[in-house]
């Protein structure tokens, strides 16, 4: 059976009910969650034009990039994962490995370019190994990342130590580093990183909304097991998404030591929660099996404008951190607000809806004949 029909007709003749496939006609999805995000994003560019006297000079679109392309990268696979119930809290160490791996590489004779096809190798074994421990041995996601998130932090220390990179040595990075992180696409205020988003965003919209495997991977995060009767191969693709997301976290990494100049094996450090932050504002549920790149996309505006609205004005990393914090909550709670509400309406409908059935006093004077009447 395709992954077509399980969207129809989930399980068969299992007995399992249908279920939904969780893709809506877009006038009834752009009147629910995008529709709130681009009125939250009206907000945010308003709230920043007000508050921020550089907040409306073209240069802020340019380091918007700067400072969240890398980031929304991280995001597009991770909502991927996501949508067939997992997740991925090992992006940022990955990240910071992938810088390591071409700084250390760099200033021990190695040329640029295969220091970055190594760096993305590293990413393609450190997600593997996520991939095979979750779709093989079926360990939680959550647990695994966790590890791992230690593991590749602890692998990029012992290969920089307390070094920073480029200042050791005398061989530098080559000199186009300075012109991709410090310079805008010709023509345009668009940061490089940002480019690279645009267009995987795009990429991943259609694989995920159009595709049969987006279909698939929807099916698995709404009821895994009528996936894997309808024959959709649910481990083999939750592996593949760990992978890539794993190539992605590296490739991102690579794009913030270009930006940077620099490596240090601290790069990235707790950016996982704001990759988090962005998915699961963008609309994807954390149970898996809804979700639109739009929302993704959407979220990245508004929390990139937000940021920077705030750095503009001054407010400390701590406190914008808080901003974060609070985006996470309203993710996971506004979105189960509603079914909490109607569960609660039909608990009260219950209790007071008046009983059908004769109470247990009536009865007895029924069953009780009168005198003079046959029993």
């Amino acid at each position: 059976m395709s992954s077509d029909v399980i969207l129809r007709k989930s399980g068969g003749n299992t007995g399992t009910p249908p279920v939904d496939d969780g893709r809506q006609p877009l006038w009834r999805s752009l009147a629910r969650w995008e529709a709130g995000l681009v009125l939250v994003l009206i907000g945010v560019l308003i709230f920043g034009a007000t508050e921020s006297a550089t907040f409306t000079d073209p240069s802020t679109v340019f380091y918007l990039g700067i400072n969240t392309g890398y980031i929304a990268i991280m995001a597009l696979p991770m909502t991927l994962i996501v949508m067939t119930g997992e997740i991925d809290l090992s992006v940022a160490s990955m990240l910071g490995l992938s810088g390591a791996t071409v700084g250390y590489l760099w200033h021990h004779g190695w040329g640029i370019w295969p220091a970055f096809l190594v760096a993305l190798a590293v990413g393609f074994v450190g997600g593997a190994l996520n991939g095979l421990l979750v779709a093989r041995f079926g360990l939680p996601s959550i647990a695994v990342t966790i590890g791992t998130l230690t593991l590749f932090r602890g692998l990029a220390e012992v290969l920089l130590g307390s070094l920073t990179i480029p200042t050791i040595g005398d061989r530098l990075f080559p000199n186009w580093f300075a012109d991709v992180g410090a310079n805008s696409i010709p023509g345009t205020q668009l940061s490089w990183s940002m480019l690279f988003f645009i267009v995987l965003a795009v990429v991943f919209g259609v694989v995920l909304h159009v595709t049969p495997l987006g279909r698939s991977m929807i099916a698995i995060g709404l009821q895994p097991e009528a996936a894997q009767f309808a024959g959709i191969r649910v481990n083999r693709i939750k592996f593949w998404l760990f992978v890539l997301s794993g190539v992605m976290s590296a490739f991102a990494g690579i794009l913030l030591t270009i930006q940077n100049q620099s490596v240090s094996y601290t790069a990235g450090t707790g950016l996982e929660l704001n990759v988090v932050a962005i998915v699961l504002f963008g609309g994807v549920s954390i149970f898996g099996g809804r979700g639109t790149i739009l929302g993704v996309v959407l979220s990245v505006a508004i929390v990139g404008s937000l940021q920077m609205a705030l750095t503009q004005m001054n407010v400390s990393a701590d406190k914008q951190n808080i901003v974060t914090g609070v985006l996470l909550l309203i993710s996971v709670i506004v979105p189960n607000a509603g079914a909490a509400l109607r569960r609660i309406q039909e608990r009260t409908q219950r209790r007071t809806k008046p009983s059908t059935k004769p109470s247990t006093k009536l009865q007895s004077q029924r069953s009780i004949p009168k005198e003079g009447q046959p029993s």
